[in-house]
């Protein structure tokens, strides 16, 4: 079947797909087209030079015979011999040597009648020519058809007419035919020869170009595959260098090229692991002390009525400051565990309807405190094998997030299923975010509004946590949002531990929001 487009996609796949196909398809284009018009010039001319020369020497031989017929003509007695007799001689003899090598045929108009070669239909000499030599003097020449009154077939011919004086003052016209049956084969011939040799050539053009194409594409695709191996992580793979022209410069640079890719991503990899091993280190090193610290401070906090305003004032917020720095702490050495490959799902049956209420349940302080209504929609029960425990710590950050930056309007939980996944969608109605920092949310400390503080106590690398816990899932975690129309944060997850998820029970980009034109 043809597409609008003219080619079948099979075809325009094969050209967008294949160099050289394209190659060799513009190569055969460009040759057929100069071919043609060399054949076309070649056959022109050729045409040009054959006829006109038996033109030329057609009327050269018509002159010498009419000369001679003018002269006896001439020498002609009235007394002796009459007109159509002399006349009669006159295109036999002419009609005899013309029939020597078939050169040409003989018609006389008599005063009776035509008088001609044998078996040759007088029709052959065009009433046009007829008109013309009738009406003045002088040596005229067309092309015609030579028709035959037996069973030969026509044949291409030149017929040249003048006409005879005779004694008496009378002009009798006569009219050689011409038969240029010898040129049209030698053209014929010569056409042929044109044809064959262009195919020999084009041939030859395809076959080279092809064989051409080949021997540049041969490196070229060695470097996609090359440049596919690296791609895939095999840095220890090289290209073979032959030659020193230009593709081979390439293979030495594609070779350099994974050569300096291997360092750096060796280098990249140690300082990942210095730095993964830090802040594992630091982090369990300053566990002691805090739990210390936090002894002490949970003293103050509690004898805080016994202190002054300023002193019990700076115990509270150091066991505020105290939570944060436990829960970013706690969050650092989560983020190490994803880092170093150490994290582990504990999996079991859960309704996450149930779940999602509960957590909506834990936060109803806080959303009190922002005044924000807290909405859970989920119809059924959605059952699936998951780590409860990252799951609502997912949950709880999504929720926290919403609330935060939700402005007081509602915020909407959604828990949606189907035969394959599970999804959990957060919907505020807030300031939102552009669509160009939708992948930007999940990055580690990364704010939409630096200058925006934080009132929830966050980290910074709570949607960084919760990412990876869903990837931990086999899931997704996609976030939506809009200035003004505030954010949706969907978490996909298979039903059955290690399932594939292929599409989501909940679309990404809530029904109302405002589509922009």
């Amino acid at each position: 079947m043809t597409r609008p487009g003219g080619q079948p996609p099979a075809r325009r796949a094969l050209w967008s797909r294949s160099l050289p196909f394209r190659v060799v398809t513009t190569t055969l284009v460009a040759a057929l087209t100069i071919l043609a018009a060399t054949g076309w010039f070649l056959m022109d001319q050729s045409s040009r030079g054959i006829i006109d020369g038996k033109r030329q020497s057609s009327l050269a031989e018509a002159s010498v015979v009419l000369d001679g017929m003018q002269r006896d003509l001439r020498t002609l007695n009235l007394r002796q011999a009459s007109i159509n007799e002399r006349l009669t001689q006159l295109a036999r003899d002419a009609a005899y040597r013309g029939s020597v090598g078939n050169q040409y045929y003989v018609v006389v108009a008599g005063p009776v009648s035509d008088i001609g070669s044998a078996g040759l239909d007088y029709s052959s000499v065009p009433e046009s020519l007829r008109r013309a030599v009738l009406a003045s003097d002088g040596l005229y020449s067309t092309p015609t058809e030579i028709s035959f009154a037996d069973a030969r077939p026509t044949a291409p011919g030149l017929a040249i007419g003048s006409a005879l004086t005779a004694p008496d003052g009378k002009r009798y016209p006569v009219y050689f035919v011409f038969t240029n049956q010898p040129e049209a084969e030698t053209l014929a011939v010569v056409q042929r020869a044109t044809v064959v040799a262009g195919l020999i050539v084009l041939v030859g053009v395809v076959a080279t170009v092809w064989l051409i194409a080949l021997q540049v594409l041969r490196p070229i695709r060695a470097a996609r595959l090359a440049a596919e191996r690296l791609a895939a992580g095999h840095l220890d793979d090289r290209m073979t260098v032959v030659g020193t022209e230009d593709l081979a410069s390439l293979a030495r640079s594609i070779n350099h090229m994974a050569a300096e890719l291997d360092r750096k991503i060796t280098e990249l990899e140690e300082l990942s692991t210095v730095q993964q091993q830090f802040v594992s280190d630091v982090s369990h090193e300053l566990r002691t002390p805090l739990t210390t610290v936090r002894m002490a401070a949970d003293v103050l906090y509690g004898r805080r009525d016994e202190f002054d305003a300023l002193a019990a004032r700076s115990s509270e917020l150091l066991s505020a400051e105290l939570d944060h720095f436990e829960v970013l702490l706690t969050d650092l050495l989560e983020i190490s565990r994803f880092d170093a490959g150490a994290a582990e799902l504990s999996l079991e049956e859960v309704d996450l309807s149930q779940t999602a209420a509960e957590e909506l349940r834990a936060q109803a302080r806080l959303a009190e405190k922002y005044a924000t209504p807290l909405v859970l929609d989920a119809p059924r029960p959605c059952v699936a094998e998951v780590d409860l425990r990252r799951i609502r710590r997912i949950l709880r950050n999504l929720i926290t997030n919403a609330i935060e930056h939700g402005e007081g309007r509602p915020v909407t939980v959604h828990v949606h299923a189907d035969d394959a996944a599970v999804a959990v969608a957060v919907r505020d109605h807030g300031v939102g975010f552009s669509a160009a920092q939708a992948h930007q949310v999940f990055n580690r400390f990364w704010r939409a509004d630096p200058s925006r503080r934080r009132t929830v106590g966050g980290t910074g690398l709570g949607l960084s946590i919760a990412l990876e816990d869903a990837r931990l899932h086999g899931g997704w975690l996609n976030a939506w949002g809009r200035p003004g129309q505030g954010a949706q944060f969907r978490l996909t997850v298979p039903r059955r531990a290690g399932g594939i998820v292929f599409g989501s029970p909940w679309p990404v980009v809530p029904d109302d929001a405002e589509v922009s034109a």
